[in-house]
């Protein structure tokens, strides 16, 4: 069937439809362009988060701690044992630092909320 509108010829069509044929498949674009690579860390770079324990008592490490927490473990969790909560973050594939650090605690405490979890990994409670 011909069509009267057409802008580019058959083998064109079928060229295109080769290029596009990884892009459709997988829902992704196939090529790796240079500009979206990260860059390696400079020498000056900011110190990048380890894990969750390391200069525990100061508001800092709070933070930094229930950050990591807020990343795996949803509110849907509490309220839960530090034995429930260690099962549920190896099942998400937390960090091993947080899973340990979780996996320390008493096994019977019982946490209410991402805060109180966050201030037991960080000895402010």
């Amino acid at each position: 069937m011909q069509r009267g509108s057409d802008r580019l010829s058959v083998h064109r069509d079928d060229e295109m439809k080769h290029e596009l044929k990884g892009l459709l498949r997988s829902g992704h674009p196939t090529r790796a362009e240079e500009w979206h690579d990260p860059e390696p860390a400079a020498d000056d770079d900011p110190e990048v988060w380890s894990g969750p324990v390391g200069g525990l008592g100061s508001p800092a490490s709070l933070e930094r701690v229930r950050a990591e927490l807020t990343r795996t473990v949803s509110r849907g969790s509490f309220p839960a044992t530090a034995r429930d909560l260690t099962r549920m973050l190896r099942r998400k594939n937390a960090p091993g630092g947080l899973v340990d650090a979780v996996a320390q605690l008493p096994p019977s405490a019982r946490y209410e909320n991402v805060q109180q979890l966050a201030q037991a990994l960080a000895g402010g409670e």
